[in-house]
């Protein structure tokens, strides 16, 4: 089994509500995480307990990522959010989320993925863990672009 663990923080030109608004919008993220599609529940994406599925990849090279949202929380006084998803497995397990904060004149994301992968074997972890990284910085530079165009 392999553990998954890694963090990515980008700075925005954009104000935190910007940011955020775009983040919690399940359905926009295949705008900006590479080879992704997600589906939301009809119950309400945006609420603790609502259930989205993550699609990544392409035909039959597809990863499955369901998630149940167990915290999601904007802070109006401070002018940041939290946000925090269950992996629910098959195949990833375990948690993931983000912080934004307002930074400057912008804003800051933090983003954490901390999973296991019961198919992949151990030794690859420090890879994985790296190319995981790098695609999502991929997609902050990427989310950077649309929030700073509006």
């Amino acid at each position: 089994m392999a553990k998954i663990d890694f963090t990515v923080t980008h700075h925005f030109a954009a104000p935190a509500r910007v940011v955020w608004d775009e983040m919690i919008d399940w359905p926009s993220h295949g705008k900006w995480i590479p080879a992704t599609r997600v589906d939301v529940d009809s119950d309400g994406s945006q609420t603790e307990g609502s259930e989205i599925v993550g699609y990544t990849g392409f035909w039959k090279l597809m990863l499955v990522d369901r998630m149940r949202i167990s915290a999601m929380q904007w802070d109006e006084e401070n002018g940041q959010g939290t946000c925090e998803v269950e992996k629910l497995g098959p195949v990833l397990k375990g948690r993931a989320g983000f912080v934004v904060v307002p930074s400057g004149t912008g804003s800051s994301v933090e983003w954490f993925e901390d999973v296991t992968v019961p198919y992949l074997p151990g030794p690859l972890s420090p890879v994985v863990s790296k190319l995981s990284a790098q695609g999502f910085s991929l997609g902050m530079r990427r989310l950077a672009k649309i929030v700073e165009a509006t």
